[in-house]
């Protein structure tokens, strides 16, 4: 039951039968509950606040608004991942306030925190909070660049908070004068709302023996909330421990760090009592970071073959009105993630990161990546059709070769393994493309237009270094202190698989231990599907010296040398004799209190760090639609989806991941929109009746299978699996539509394809 086998998730148990332990189950005796009062308007300065009403009303202890953190010396929260300016740039890098001061920027932006014994009379209180307000133009990103247009940031010198350029334009004009064929695109890719299942939510108290602070919070990066939370609050680092229990999903949204968590410390130390905010859904949608949302016009250069010669790429992305912790990612990730699976010599992007009257941007799922995928897949379809090559053709035509790894990217990522050809191959095969023609005639007796459609990845995974340790007990049973947390991917059952098989210890006696500053030396998180690359990695060199230490002290019990003694299957052994010791038994061994070497220690531990380098998941996914002409409605019939992840440490867990992720894909390539009005920023939909999340009726079958490639760049020979739906399945399903829809000539659709813009688009054609 080690790697590489289906093993069933241990931790469902506990997470189905409600025997989880969430933010919100946790209570302590005078817990006092916190309302966040929110702004209405996207723009306007706040003239004044009167809270004397509030403050009389039954049960309240604390209300607390901007101008009481600007007294006590309060910093807002920094953006930590900000890409470097070139000179001559005039970048601009405000902090975001944890209550707003002078003025709000956005709807949904946190004005006050009221604290009272229940969340009821909080609230009730927060509606006697009397603000005055002057209302400010808004700005949208259809605006936020005309001449003249108002400002979000008044200090600022416009609405661009920083620019990014990468390529030389030069020699890509130069290839673009040369081309055959040029194939323009303009596309819309709209914002998206993470709503994990948990809302997120924030307990804090302090502990009146020694002064500490503890926040309970759902958060994906525990030890960057408490160096963030404490440089806010003007703590000592370790003044705050930070616990992230269970955490119900994430996706990127809560790598972020959030006023809420700074805003429950401050109020508890000013009470002495713990403080818990919990939020409801519809101030989540409206205040949590959103994902995507970038306007793209993109170019393709082609020679009479059909072979890419140069990629231009101009975006602008809305950053919201103030930058999140990882601002800075989307635009890089969009200057650079391009390629995908293609042999494009040269290109040129240039993104600019805008200031909008809107929530904040930050990481969702991919984080730019699968918006670049999207721009890249439907430019390449879309030069086959205009040139009469073949959508499979095409792209083999232009594949990276295998013999080509290792392969320098024009974004100067380099590939170090991958069989495009195969993979494409493969999925073609597993959708049966070629008896697609009998389908569709299946499908049109039924009056329904049936279409298919492909689309390619191959996108980034791993991020910075990690930490993870093993301790082993005196009876031979584990711990592990992860760096990582799992907000729902498995962790608990994919690094107990992998441990059991090093060590030899059955799963049932590995713990793993995540998410707590107290407990884990030190820890960077889960993002990026860096968990295996980087913590996996690192788990395994803290397995190794655990082993090492092993063979050292068994070497000293059987009277052996150290390079006598073997390891296997949790039995230290004298090699070629059958002098041999359990690994418990050397583990009760090293805990004895007198008689050991002092060099061997007490105890029997390792801990490793791994860099966590670059990888490049890819794959292939294959989609079929029904479109029904006569109301626009798509169905969405089957996803057919091959993928290199590498190693694979549990296949049911990455299964599990390319389910979840194509859930996401669909919703942004059907369903989902964040809307702000588009002339006064108002937010349109704030609720699941107007946001339209993906139901389980929407989901296709899937048929999926895995093509594994182990890269060289990790000691496991892991890729990451948890983005392909998001980078793979919008641009397959876009593509599949607009093959149902081939008798009108329709060559686009804007995400996502409502069935109101189907129909439109047939009745306009």
């Amino acid at each position: 039951m080690g790697i590489g086998a289906p093993l069933a998730r241990i931790e469902d148990r506990r997470l189905v039968s409600g025997s989880g332990h969430f933010v919100d189950d946790i209570g302590f005796p005078g817990t006092v509950h916190a309302f966040v009062v929110r702004s209405p308007h996207p723009h306007a300065r706040i003239v004044a606040i009167d809270k004397s009403a509030a403050a009389a009303m039954p049960g309240v202890h604390l209300i607390l608004a901007g101008e009481d953190a600007a007294a006590d010396g309060l910093r807002g929260l920094p953006c930590n991942a900000y890409p470097p300016q070139g000179e001559g740039s005039r970048p601009y890098r405000p902090s975001h306030p944890i209550l707003a001061t002078g003025k709000v920027r956005h709807v949904g932006d946190r004005l006050a925190l009221v604290v009272a014994d229940t969340l009821a009379q909080a609230k009730d209180a927060a509606e006697r909070l009397t603000i005055d307000y002057e209302p400010l133009p808004a700005v949208t990103l259809s605006n936020a660049l005309a001449e003249g247009a108002a400002k979000v940031w008044d200090e600022s010198h416009g609405n661009v908070a920083f620019a990014l350029e990468r390529g030389d334009r030069t020699m890509v004009d130069r290839q673009f004068a040369l081309a055959a064929h040029v194939t323009k695109i303009s596309l819309h890719y709209p914002r998206a709302c993470a709503n994990p299942m948990e809302p997120r939510a924030a307990l804090a108290y302090r502990d009146q023996a020694d002064g500490r602070y503890t926040l309970c919070t759902t958060t994906q990066t525990p030890y960057l909330v408490r160096s963030t939370v404490a440089e806010v609050l003007g703590l000592n680092e370790l003044e705050l421990k930070v616990v992230a229990p269970d955490v119900g999903g994430g996706f990127g949204m809560k790598a972020a760090i959030y006023p809420e968590e700074a805003l429950v410390v401050w109020a508890a130390g000013k009470l002495n009592r713990p403080v818990k905010w919990t939020g409801e859904r519809s101030e989540c949608i409206a205040s949590d970071t959103h994902g995507r949302h970038q306007i793209t016009h993109a170019e393709l250069a082609l020679d009479a073959q059909g072979k890419a010669l140069a990629l231009r790429v101009s975006v602008e992305i809305d950053l919201g009105a103030y930058l999140s912790n990882s601002a800075g990612v989307p635009p890089l990730n969009a200057v650079i993630s391009y390629s995908s699976t293609y042999d494009v010599p040269l290109i040129h992007a240039v993104s600019r990161a805008i200031f909008t009257n809107t929530c904040a941007l930050g990481p969702y799922r991919g984080s730019g990546k699968p918006e670049a995928s999207f721009v890249t897949e439907r430019l390449i379809d879309k030069a086959a059709r205009e040139m009469g090559i073949g959508v499979v053709e095409m792209r083999r035509r232009n594949f990276i070769p295998a013999s080509a790894m290792p392969y320098k990217a024009p974004s100067g990522y380099v590939y170090d393994c991958g069989e495009f050809e195969h993979i494409l191959a493969k999925a073609l095969a597993l959708a049966d493309w070629n008896g697609f023609g009998a389908r569709r005639r299946e499908s049109e007796r039924s009056g329904v237009r049936r279409g298919i459609g492909l689309a390619m990845h191959c996108q980034r995974a791993g991020s910075q270094s990690e930490r993870m340790e093993i301790r082993v007990a005196p009876n031979g049973s584990v711990a592990l202190h992860v760096g990582t947390v799992s907000t729902g991917q498995g962790h608990e059952t994919a690094f107990a698989q992998m441990v059991s098989e090093w060590l030899g210890v059955p799963i049932a006696e590995v713990t793993t231990l995540q998410g707590d500053t107290d407990k884990i030396l030190f820890g960077r998180g889960t993002f990026a599907q860096r968990s295996m690359i980087a913590g996996g990695s690192a788990l395994k060199l803290a397995a190794q010296e655990v082993i090492s230490k092993g063979k050292r002290l068994a070497a000293w019990m059987l009277e052996a040398a150290d390079a006598d003694i073997e390891f296997e299957r949790a039995t230290f052994r004298i090699k070629g004799t059958d002098r041999q010791l359990s690994f418990s038994e050397v583990a009760r061994k090293s805990y004895q209190g007198t008689g050991l070497p002092t060099e061997l220690g007490i105890g029997l531990d390792g801990n490793g760090s791994h860099p966590g380098p670059d990888t490049f998941p890819n794959g292939c996914m294959i989609c079929e639609v029904e479109v029904d002409p006569e109301t626009g409605t798509v169905a969405v019939v089957r996803i057919c989806a091959v993928d290199d992840t590498g190693t694979a440490i549990n296949p049911m867990l990455l299964e599990g991941q390319l389910h979840g992720s194509i859930a996401q894909g669909l919703g942004e390539a059907l369903t989902e929109e964040m809307v702000y009005e588009r002339d006064t920023a108002q937010l349109l939909t704030g609720s699941f009746l107007d946001y339209a999340m993906p139901r389980a009726g929407d989901m296709p079958a899937i048929i999926s299978a895995l093509h594994p490639v182990p890269t060289s760049t990790n000691l496991l020979g892991v890729k990451g699996g948890a983005e392909a739906g998001n980078a793979g399945a919008p641009a397959a399903i876009i593509h599949a539509i607009i093959d149902a829809l081939s008798p009108w000539a329709i060559a686009d659709l804007p995400l996502p394809a409502t069935p109101e813009r189907v129909w439109r688009a047939i009745r306009m054609a």
